[in-house]
C-alpha cells in the first residue's frame, strides 16, 4: 500500500513537472526574494438547526518565504514555512489545526546543463505544546525536531521547478527525553535518550505553476529511506497548496498534506484546510 501511494504521488508530481516545464524561465543573477503572509479563516454557525451541526471557527496564520541566490554557476535556494492555527468547536476545548516551522536550504554548483552538484539541509519542528491528547505522545518546540542534510545531485529548471537526489543523507531526530514513554519509542527515539541518528537516501521535489489565470498550485514532495533500519519503509511528506486569487488581498486557499513516518504513527497522517484567506505578498 505504501509503495503504491508513493508511486502515485511521484506520478502526479511528474505530470505537474511536465506541465510546469514549458512555463518557467531560468533565474537571473542575484537575489530573488518573494513571500506571502496569510490569514485563513473558516466559520460555521448553527442555532436550533434540526439537521444537526456544531458551531466552530478556525483561524490560521502563515508565512511562506523564498529567498534564492544565483551567481554564475552557483545556486542557493531557501524556503521558510511558518504556520500556526487554532480550532474552537462549541462546547469543546481549543485545539491546534496547524503548527509548523520548516526551513529548506539547497545549494548547487553547475555540473552540466540543468544538473548541479548539491548539498541540502532541512529542519522541521513546531511552535507549541499539544492542546489535545490524540497523538501517541506529547509534542512541543524542538520535541520532536527533525534535521536532515547531505550531498547529492540537483536537477533545476527554475526556482519553481527542481528535484534533488541525495543518496548519502544524515537524519537526526531530536526529542525531550523527559517525554519519552515507558517501554516504548518516542518518534523512534529510545526511552531515556534525546536523539536518534539515521543514515539513508532522500529525494526532494518542488513544482509551482499556474493552473489557470489567478489560480496557482504548489507541490512539495520529500521522500526518505533509512539504510540502517527498515529501508523499505519510505518516509513520505507531500504538501499541495492551491491559491485562487479573488483580488490582490483576498483568495480562497486549499492546503493538503499527507505524511507517512512509521516511527511517529503506524499509518498515514493527513491534513486538509480550505477557507477564505487574507494575503499580503512581498
Amino acid at each position: 500500500m505504501m509503495k503504491k501511494i508513493t508511486l502515485l504521488l511521484i506520478a502526479i508530481l511528474s505530470c505537474t513537472l511536465s506541465f510546469a516545464q514549458d512555463n518557467e524561465e531560468g533565474p537571473k543573477d542575484g537575489w530573488v526574494k518573494s513571500g506571502n503572509i496569510s490569514f485563513l479563516v473558516n466559520q460555521s454557525a448553527f442555532n436550533n438547526w434540526i439537521a444537526g451541526g456544531q458551531s466552530n471557527v478556525t483561524g490560521t496564520v502563515g508565512l511562506n518565504y523564498d529567498f534564492n541566490y544565483k551567481k554564475g554557476d552557483l545556486n542557493w535556494d531557501n524556503k521558510l514555512i511558518l504556520a500556526f492555527g487554532l480550532t474552537k468547536i462549541k462546547g469543546e476545548d481549543v485545539q491546534k489545526s496547524d503548527d509548523r516551522i520548516e526551513w529548506n536550504s539547497l545549494i548547487g554548483k553547475k555540473a552540466s546543463g540543468n544538473w548541479f552538484y548539491s548539498a541540502f539541509l532541512n529542519f522541521k519542528t513546531q511552535f507549541a505544546d499539544d492542546l489535545d491528547s490524540d497523538t501517541d505522545g506529547p509534542t512541543k518546540f524542538l520535541s520532536p525536531g527533525y534535521l536532515q542534510f547531505g550531498p547529492g545531485m540537483l536537477w533545476k529548471k527554475s526556482d519553481n521547478l527542481k528535484i534533488n537526489f541525495a543518496p548519502a543523507t544524515a537524519k537526526l531526530v531530536i526529542v525531550d527525553k523527559n517525554l519519552t514513554l515507558p517501554n516504548d519509542a518516542y518518534f523512534g527515539v529510545e526511552e531515556g535518550k534525546s536523539t536518534r541518528f539515521e543514515f539513508g537516501a532522500a529525494i526532494g521535489a518542488y513544482a509551482k505553476f499556474n493552473l489557470m489565470p489567478n489560480v496557482s498550485m504548489e507541490n512539495i514532495l520529500n521522500l526518505y529511506s533509512n539504510y540502517l533500519e527498515d529501508p523499505q519503509n519510505v518516509d513520505l511528506d507531500y504538501t499541495m497548496n492551491i491559491v485562487m486569487a479573488v483580488n490582490k488581498y483576498l483568495s480562497a486557499n486549499l492546503s493538503f498534506q499527507t505524511i507517512y513516518d512509521d516511527n511517529a504513527f503506524e499509518g498515514f497522517q493527513t491534513r486538509e484546510v480550505f477557507g477564505l484567506g487574507v494575503n499580503y505578498g512581498f
